[in-house]
């Protein structure tokens, strides 16, 4: 295999993944459909008014309970990324200049499904002066603005940590700042070239300084070993990290980084274990738990954890 779908000449790393045959997944790696009557009528407004959003169009196994809790996650900035991560199904090139009206069509999407929380996350825009800042910053400000009363949690790239960038982005006052340092430092540069470890803790430092709930996300079975996982958690608390997610690795395609292992559901039981142990106010860890699964819910339990040790309880 030489060439993407897309016509363009593979990259080397993809010529190099692409030689690994796709993985056939484990038993406990399966969804059941539950719809229920939140799910049922969210769909059939979603599909009447032609809305997106990123929990249909990339298939996620969890939308049925997400909708069901009127929670849902919208993609901006377009759908081409300036970096590459060897797990991610974006793609990466040169994107589509800027719809400066996509922050009011998305709280004007929220608006329409009667979303009680919207996780708002994006593409990285290093060909931007401001690296995309203002687009995430004003979705989360017309969010509220059109919807008193709906949390929003935004999930952004590293802006290079500009202070500015971070700054106009925080000021936006999300009720969630994450950002995903997603592997371990030994394997970090490999999965995620366009990042630094560092560089990420440092974006999480600094939201928590500012007084933002922070957030961040741990992907299994890209190569990891288990005493790795232990340390990278350890390193997200101690950058002021107060929410984690932990998932197993599904590889979208042949072209993307091979699945070293499956972690059986029993690992993510004691990962959730260890990270309340260490102090996080939120955890949700399991094979099929995704980034912004279960969000708000998992807002609420740090919410009230704090509001427990300002009361000094």
């Amino acid at each position: 295999m030489t060439v993407a779908p897309e016509g363009r000449k593979l990259l080397r790393v993809e010529a190099r993944n692409s030689e690994t045959p796709i993985e056939r997944k484990p038993p406990w790696i399966k969804i059941k459909a539950k719809m229920g009557p939140e799910y049922s009528e969210l769909h059939s407004l979603v599909k009447r008014e032609g809305l997106h959003t990123v929990c249909q169009e990339a298939g996620c196994p969890n939308i049925y309970e997400c909708w069901e809790d009127r929670e849902a996650t919208f993609l901006i900035g377009g759908d081409q990324c300036t970096r590459r991560c060897d797990f991610c199904q974006i793609a990466t090139g040169k994107p589509s200049p800027l719809d400066r009206m996509e922050p009011t069509k998305v709280a004007e999407s929220v608006r329409k499904m009667e979303l009680r929380y919207a996780t708002v996350t994006g593409v990285a825009r290093d060909d931007l002066d401001d690296g995309g800042a203002w687009l995430y910053a004003e979705t989360v400000r017309k969010i509220h603005e059109l919807n008193p009363g709906t949390g929003v949690e935004v999930l952004i790239p590293d802006f290079n940590a500009d202070p500015d960038q971070l700054a106009e982005v925080f000021g936006s006052r999300p009720e969630v700042l994450a950002h995903n340092i997603e592997t371990v430092p030994r394997i970090f540069k490999r999965i995620r070239p366009g990042f630094r470890y560092e560089r990420s803790l440092e974006v999480i430092s600094k939201a928590r300084a500012d007084g933002l709930v922070t957030k961040s996300n741990l992907i299994l079975g890209m190569g990891e070993e288990r005493a790795e996982i232990s340390q990278a958690m350890r390193d997200l608390h101690e950058a002021g990290c107060d929410l984690l997610t932990i998932t197993q690795y599904l590889r979208p395609s042949k072209l993307h980084h091979p699945i070293d292992r499956w972690v059986k559901p029993e690992e993510f039981v004691e990962l959730s274990a260890e990270a309340e142990e260490i102090g996080f106010a939120g955890v949700m860890s399991g094979p099929l738990v995704r980034s912004s699964y279960r969000a708000g819910r998992l807002y609420q339990q740090a919410a009230e954890k704090r509001e427990r040790i300002a009361a000094g309880r």
